[in-house]
């Protein structure tokens, strides 16, 4: 007789992405929970497997994004689903007077503080805090940039969480959506999609040592997204104009970029 499993281990189980939900991850009903779980899990090892398989462009990718905000020294910036923190210390590093994180996963927000105690001046700009992106913990109109990256596919209600985005923001303020997408070249999206489904979900679960089934989830969760007009019309829809989508490294990666009224 095989002896019980213990409750972790049961709730691993659980909250494990399986093949049928992968067909379309954005409709499972417990999303969140599913997320919040796969992202605990994977903390520690995120930032290195970011790094090798987007070989090494990741921060390229925030540091364009920062430029395209173009941050001033007075500028406060709320960075949501901030993860480990990079984009965060991107901004700060840009200039913006302050930056709050926010993330719904703590064992991220664990790895972030980590890195900002390891810097020279701790106590210079950025400031980590639990938080829902489609709860953000933020006062009406109190900050000047709002970022998000590669964490707006992972929010069970996008377009709820862009309203919030548009709620936080002052008059003339700047939204920054940094997301994966697909190149739009067929011969370009065939050699990527080699790549982003059968090799790396290997490697990085590897790397991991995961067993949530994250890195299954990451080309199923960008493949089955909107499309870059469809998040565009969700941005206008929240009251943003000038809305645009810069691609990145042939479109890999996509900055969506508007302003507030």
């Amino acid at each position: 007789m095989r002896a019980p499993m213990p409750p972790d281990a049961e709730k691993h189980d659980e909250l494990a992405w399986k093949s049928d939900q992968l067909a379309d991850p954005h409709a499972a009903a417990d999303k969140a929970e599913r997320v919040r779980h796969m992202f605990a899990a994977i903390a520690r090892s995120y930032d290195l497997n970011n790094r090798v398989h987007s070989l090494w462009r990741d921060q390229a990718w925030r540091r364009k994004t920062v430029k395209l905000c173009q941050v001033s020294p007075a500028d406060v910036v709320l960075d949501v689903a901030c993860g480990t923190g990079d984009l965060a210390m991107a901004f700060r590093d840009g200039g913006a007077a302050q930056v709050i994180g926010v993330d719904f996963t703590h064992e991220m927000l664990q790895v972030a503080e980590h890195k900002q105690s390891g810097i020279r001046n701790p106590e210079s700009g950025i400031v980590y805090a639990d938080g829902d992106a489609m709860r953000l913990p933020i006062a009406d109109a109190s900050v000047d940039v709002v970022s998000i990256a590669f964490g707006i596919r992972n929010v069970a209600l996008p377009a709820k969480a862009i309203g919030e985005f548009a709620r936080v923001l002052r008059p003339g303020g700047r939204l920054a959506i940094l997301e994966f997408s697909l190149p739009r070249n067929a011969l370009l999206r065939g050699l990527y999609n080699f790549y982003f489904k059968r090799v790396l979900p290997r490697t990085a679960t590897w790397i991991a040592r995961d067993r949530t089934g994250a890195y299954k989830y990451l080309p199923q969760s960008v493949s089955t997204f909107i499309e870059r007009e469809q998040m565009l019309e969700l941005m206008h829809d929240s009251g943003f104009g000038d809305v645009r989508a810069v691609p990145l490294t042939f479109g890999i990666a996509v900055t969506y970029i508007g302003r507030m009224a």
